[in-house]
């Protein structure tokens, strides 16, 4: 079964931050293929061209942090049939449109969530979606 990736996650990976959330969907993702919106392939360079901006991360590094995530093959998946579902779930969780285009990917698919967002995780368990790592 796979898992609904989020970019807080795989930012925590681009920028090597520990975290048990983090490491443990890296090792479920070498196993089994991530899913997630196509918002996430957009927020992981924004989040790169952030942290090159901000001093904590070099281009050149950028680049093979990219190409190494790449190699996890994400599947990105279609757009929801029902956008409305979005909407309804950001404003029921107080969500940008971008977080909650993952929940309800999850909510679809039937799938769990791996995110290190806290608003995120909260609306998830509020909406009985299984978050990764979560214990």
């Amino acid at each position: 079964m796979t898992f609904v990736l989020d970019a807080s996650t795989a930012v925590a990976w681009c920028f090597d931050e520990a975290n048990p959330i983090a490491d443990f969907a890296l090792d479920l993702a070498k196993m089994i293929q991530p899913s997630a919106p196509a918002i996430l392939w957009f927020e992981l360079r924004n989040a790169a061209l952030v942290g090159i901006r901000r001093g904590r991360i070099t281009a050149d590094r950028t680049v093979d942090l990219l190409a190494r995530i790449e190699r996890i093959r994400i599947e990105i998946s279609p757009l929801p049939t029902a956008p409305g579902a979005i909407f309804a779930l950001a404003n029921r969780h107080r969500l940008s449109f971008y977080d909650a285009a993952y929940l309800e990917l999850a909510q679809r698919e039937g799938i769990a969530l791996a995110t290190l967002d806290q608003a995120l995780a909260r609306a998830a368990r509020a909406e009985a979606v299984p978050l990764i790592g979560a214990a």
